[in-house]
């Protein structure tokens, strides 16, 4: 993985294959990783410039991996960005307080997806 990778954990196969296909069309190198002990590990390994994470997620706790990312002294520089769905803004405050940088929803995150990662 090259580093300025951007790690994604998105359980929505729409969404992530949305997001494969706009990082081809940009050129930006991506990970797609799907426990959070991968993540973490990629996370350690690499040089990620962002983790991209779907607030939905049933697979992994993205607020739980923002606090441990957060709290690691070689890994609390990485940005984290996360999407949810505009009708659950709680979930946004719980990003928030967990230390994700940006939060937005999905329909501004998929307008957005080319410059998000392009500048990583």
């Amino acid at each position: 993985m090259a580093e300025g990778t951007i790690i994604v954990a998105v359980d929505d196969m729409f969404f992530a294959a949305k997001i494969h296909a706009t990082a081809e069309a940009v050129n930006v190198p991506l990970r797609f990783v799907r426990q959070a002990e991968e993540l973490i590990q990629a996370a350690r390994d690499e040089t990620p410039s962002l983790i991209i994470f779907d607030l939905h997620s049933q697979r992994l706790d993205p607020f739980e991996l923002a606090r441990r990312l957060k709290a690691d002294e070689e890994l609390r520089h990485i940005r984290l960005l996360g999407f949810f769905s505009h009708v659950q803004t709680e979930l946004e405050r719980r990003a928030r307080e967990a230390g994700f940088e940006q939060v937005m929803p999905r329909s501004a995150f998929s307008r957005r997806l080319a410059e998000i990662l392009q500048t990583g």
